[in-house]
């Protein structure tokens, strides 16, 4: 990947389901970098979104050369003000690129008879600890996310809980429920958000 360039992209059958995540991030990079044109070109089997610019060391400074799991990931003080004001943007973007909201499906025998049962669960995966510290901080920061616990190893974590679940649907939601510009859905502040503003000389 070119210095100065951070780009974003997904496997061509799920862009097809999730254009709304598409226009989504085009936004989020336009937005940081208003001056710079963020470019959609379709791959083979993907389509790459990104943005071009000397700056972006400066809003991402943990962006660098090397695996993001085998490198250090922590927010500089600006950046945690901005995440423990509004956690729920947060939550949603990392969902949104490193996790999903599935159905879960399950039988219990109850009685001598078998039922099936569904319900709604999250799932986040990364391989790197800061970025899963990150993200069970922020649940922390939402109104208390509760009932997740981590699947097979720390690189996964569940949310299950039925008002958990509610708690997280507003905000987040399913990817493919990630709308095109206007959609109250991708810019959904959640609850507990604070529109306060960022004290002066902090960095936006």
């Amino acid at each position: 990947m070119p210095l100065g360039t951070i780009g974003y992209w997904k496997h061509g059958d799920h862009a097809k389901r999730v254009p709304g995540l598409i226009e989504a991030c085009v936004q989020a990079m336009q937005s940081v970098l208003p001056c710079n044109r963020a470019t959609k070109v379709r791959r083979e089997g993907c389509i790459e979104v990104e943005i071009s610019s000397k700056h972006l060391g400066c809003p991402f400074p943990q962006h660098g050369p090397g695996k993001k799991h085998e490198l250090p990931i922590t927010l500089e003080p600006w950046q945690q003000q901005i995440v423990d004001m509004h956690p729920w943007p947060f939550i949603r973007g990392l969902v949104h690129s490193d996790g999903s909201r599935i159905t879960n499906r399950t039988e219990k025998v109850i009685g001598g008879q078998r039922k099936r049962y569904e319900y709604p669960r999250y799932f986040f995966t990364n391989s790197s600890a800061d970025i899963i510290r990150l993200y069970t901080d922020a649940l922390d920061r939402g109104r208390r996310v509760e009932g997740r616990q981590p699947v097979a190893d720390a690189q996964n974590i569940s949310v299950a809980r039925r008002a958990s679940v509610a708690l997280m649907d507003a905000p987040v939601g399913p990817k493919h429920s990630c709308l095109t510009r206007g959609s109250r859905r991708c810019g959904a502040p959640g609850p507990g958000s604070s529109s306060r503003r960022l004290p002066a000389g902090t960095r936006p």
